[in-house]
């Protein structure tokens, strides 16, 4: 089986191809990213190229499956960037893919595509509403993109069409990424790790799951090999994480934080100083995002070897050590100056 896959080097797209070049069944994996790394792991072929520019149709020939997971959530304050990548780059992948009659298309979604629920203690399965969290530019766009897909469904009923709807996705190696993304460059690593902190943020009525990369990996192998799955799956570990857990794993003495709106304003004003990156809307989708039921995908054979407190601590450690990994969206790039340099929030991160 040949494969290719968009945005190999980032988070799940790392873990991605360690999976699949452990999988007996797949023969290549064609690794396209807009910047290289110098390693190159067992069955992958690299091919530098951007989603919305480059020759995908000519890629994508002879290819068995297509799996989409590039994607871009900085700049966050350039959105006509995002877009170009998210959207466009989204509608080129699913163009090409058509056009090389490829069998099987897998797109990276998202649980932002989900509408609230009035209970945070609710789980909703994949038929729940498709409304996300219209505050923030993410989940709009994840919207959209699956908007892409629906269409793409209907115009090629021969193409077996999956989306992969996960909960928020760490690894160790993806700390200082996801550092970047969400902290900016002023996050005080040294006091992230446990038994330093002095207080634990205890956001009061905020209920997540979350799930390792190596775990969502093997849902994407999962399903690309399964020529029965089709449709959509959530993908996410438990126990769900609530305040006092997330309080007890960072340490320190818990620090109530009375809810969403105290979150927001914070959010917003650091946002507008440029002290962090994340704009006011992520606290929304974190606070509008269901739990989620995962039946559908254990119903395929699929276990997380992670549980959602694993992951935290996995992550939090990373986030204390400024953990990085071997492609480039995850190996530091300039570092915390570079954030600085180029404006809190305005650098894409990726090359």
């Amino acid at each position: 089986m040949r494969i290719a896959v968009t945005g190999a080097t980032g988070n799940v797209g790392s873990a991605l191809l360690r999976e699949l070049g452990r999988a007996d069944e797949v023969d290549e994996v064609v690794g396209i990213a807009r910047r290289l790394p110098e390693r190159t792991p067992p069955k992958v072929t690299w091919a530098p190229a951007d989603v919305r520019e480059s020759d995908l149709r000519t890629l994508f020939t002879g290819v068995d499956a297509v799996v989409h997971l590039a994607w871009a959530i900085q700049p966050s304050r350039d959105r006509d960037e995002t877009a170009s990548i998210d959207l466009e780059g989204t509608r080129r992948v699913l163009d090409a893919a058509g056009h090389a009659r490829v069998g099987t298309v897998v797109h990276a979604s998202s649980i932002a595509v989900y509408s609230p629920t009035d209970d945070p203690h609710r789980r909703v399965d994949e038929e729940w509403s498709r409304g996300g969290v219209p505050s923030n530019f993410y989940s709009r766009d994840k919207v959209r993109a699956e908007e892409l897909l629906d269409a793409f469904e209907h115009e090629h009923p021969d193409v077996r069409t999956v989306r992969l709807r996960p909960a928020p996705i760490a690894q160790r190696a993806a700390a200082d990424e996801l550092r970047r993304y969400f902290f900016g460059p002023f996050l005080p690593s040294a006091l992230i790790r446990p038994g330093r902190t002095p207080v634990a943020p205890m956001p009061l009525g905020l209920w997540f799951q979350i799930v390792h990369a190596e775990d969502v990996a093997a849902a994407y192998r999962l399903v690309l090999l399964d020529e029965e799955a089709r449709g959509a799956y959530n993908v996410a570990a438990d126990p769900p994480i609530g305040p006092r857990r997330l309080a007890g794993l960072v340490g320190g003495v818990p620090l109530p934080i009375p809810g969403r709106r105290a979150l927001r304003a914070v959010a917003a004003l650091t946002w507008k100083a440029r002290i962090q990156p994340t704009p006011p809307g992520w606290v929304d989708l974190a606070y509008g995002s269901p739990l989620l039921d995962t039946g559908r995908l254990r119903a395929l054979g699929w276990r997380p070897r992670h549980d959602g407190p694993e992951v935290v601590a996995e992550l939090l450690a990373g986030l204390g050590e400024g953990a990085t990994g071997d492609m480039p969206p995850l190996a530091g790039l300039g570092g915390r100056a570079q954030d600085v340099r180029t404006g809190v929030g305005a650098d894409s991160g990726v090359g």
